[in-house]
């Protein structure tokens, strides 16, 4: 009479082994690559500020707004091994969260540790407006000043080295910028806007 036959260890939980580890050895290798990365680049937030604004052709009738709006902002990039390609920027000027006027700007390349300035005027033809927005807008005019947000939407890559990333969007929102009107202050009086920048 035969023995009871022994079974053979399967080899499946050997394979299901080194495939985990396999796995979990990639992952930790990718965590030291972007860790040694970053530790190299070091990247730092990218600015932008409104640096100046003013109103030309200022005119409220019939529910709408006619203006140009001539503004400069400054675009800041502090990193010292990153550069930015600017392939599309739009700045826009929103007034009690509506859009009035919107501009484009040229695409550029900045290089780093750069500052760039940029001029734009969006202008605003026949722009419609909500009956609330016109009422606050002919307030505030009377009063020799306007309070608007300017907005900045671009598509960026960023480059390190001669590695260039996939597009990002990026966003700037640059609240109370009061333009004053010529009547009541000095052309230059104005006061610098920090913008919130989100990619």
């Amino acid at each position: 009479m035969a023995g009871p036959a022994t079974a053979r260890p399967s080899s499946r939980p050997s394979v299901l082994r080194c495939l985990v580890v396999a796995v979990l050895l990639i992952v930790v290798l990718l965590g030291l690559a972007v860790l040694v990365f970053w530790l190299a680049v070091r990247p730092k937030p990218l600015e932008f500020t409104v640096d100046g604004a003013r109103v030309r052709g200022f005119n409220v009738s019939g529910h709408a707004l006619d203006a140009a709006f001539d503004l400069t902002l400054s675009a800041h990039n502090r990193n010292r091994r990153v550069s930015v390609y600017y392939d599309s920027l739009e700045v826009s000027v929103w007034l009690d969260e509506q859009s009035v006027a919107a501009a484009e700007a040229a695409p550029f390349h900045q290089p780093r540790r750069n500052v760039t300035t940029l001029v734009v005027a969006p202008a605003a033809r026949g722009a419609p407006l909500l009956a609330a927005v016109e009422k606050s807008l002919k307030r505030e005019r009377s009063g020799g000043w306007l309070g608007l947000e300017v907005r900045v939407r671009a598509r960026i890559r960023l480059k390190v080295g001669a590695i260039k990333t996939r597009h990002y969007v990026l966003w700037a929102y640059c609240p109370s910028v009061i333009v004053r009107f010529a009547a009541s202050a000095p052309a230059q009086e104005f006061n610098k806007v920090y913008c919130d920048v989100d990619i």
